[in-house]
């Protein structure tokens, strides 16, 4: 499994997202400019250029047409994914951290960090089908976590959103009303901040990464820990196959060849390849050998 090696970014790696068809890959980092790549051989194929600060995470809509960004420059972002073009700017009174589209793409949920007397909160938008008619308002903000919050996401049906961060409490909340609906037991839960969540392709379960050197994996509805996974260092990032029954943790057997952390995982919709990226710049893709697909678990 030679790796395809992608430089295209002067800063360390914080965020990696497929589109749905797997064939565009959109890479987050510290210096202010996420980038597209083609998934197959690595080719760079544009940037996104508006940001001043840091980019956390982005996410992108099902017809590939829309991207989202947040980043430490106390916005947030839309582009157009095919001409670079920015749409529109969501801004805050803190660094926006995590972002994520619902299912349809009419709501993005993008959480925001304690900053300067602000407490970190959970923001969501509605997001307009003509960018014309986007507005800056949040539907909703949910307030009362402690310290940052890593990251949000859409539960099933777009009813709940799924957070995580530094108090080391997963929170399941109602999108609609913002009320909390449960939160993971302190005795099952990680001891040390979370730093990744990410869900299952049909989004039953999702899992957890730690700086407790742990991954968990979690039941979407119910908040039940399925499994714990033990790892020798702390957990930077987690992903999961589309395909086959297992987790995709630093190092799956033992993927090696990044100089420095690595900050961020993303597995192909396909499941054929997953990519990772640095603290050293760089974008790697793992095409998987035949064997890989033979594996008995």
């Amino acid at each position: 499994m030679r790796p395809i090696l992608m430089k295209g970014h002067e800063r360390p790696l914080t965020f990696l997202k497929y589109n749905r068809d797997g064939d565009l890959l959109f890479s987050c980092a510290k210096d202010h400019t996420p980038t597209v790549w083609f998934a197959d051989n690595g080719e760079r194929l544009g940037t996104y250029r508006g940001h001043n600060g840091a980019v956390w995470s982005c996410d992108v809509s099902r017809d590939s047409m829309l991207l989202i960004t947040g980043s430490a420059d106390q916005s947030a972002m839309l582009w157009n994914v095919q001409t670079g073009q920015q749409l529109f700017t969501f801004n805050f009174d803190s660094p926006a951290r995590s972002v994520d589209f619902s299912v349809g793409d009419k709501l993005a949920v993008i959480t925001t960090d304690p900053f300067m007397g602000h407490t970190s909160a959970i923001q969501v938008k509605t997001i307009a089908e003509d960018p014309e008619d986007q507005i800056g308002e949040s539907a909703l903000v949910i307030k009362g976590p402690q310290g940052r919050i890593n990251r949000a996401i859409w539960g099933p049906l777009n009813r709940t959103i799924i957070s995580a961060g530094e108090d080391t409490i997963v929170r399941v909340w109602d999108s609609e009303t913002g009320k909390l609906l449960i939160e993971s037991e302190k005795e099952v839960g990680h001891k040390k901040p979370i730093t990744s969540l990410t869900k299952s392709a049909d989004g039953s379960h999702f899992i957890t990464g730690s700086l407790d050197k742990s991954a968990k994996l979690w039941d979407t509805r119910t908040l039940t820990l399925i499994k714990t996974y033990v790892t020798e260092r702390p957990v930077n990032a987690v992903t999961m196959s589309p395909l086959l029954d297992h987790i995709l943790q630093e190092e799956i057997g033992g993927v090696k060849g990044h100089f420095g952390p690595i900050n961020a995982l993303a597995f192909n919709p396909d499941g054929k390849s997953f990519s990772s990226g640095g603290e050293d710049g760089y974008v790697r893709i793992h095409h998987f050998d035949p064997d890989y697909f033979n594996i008995k678990i």
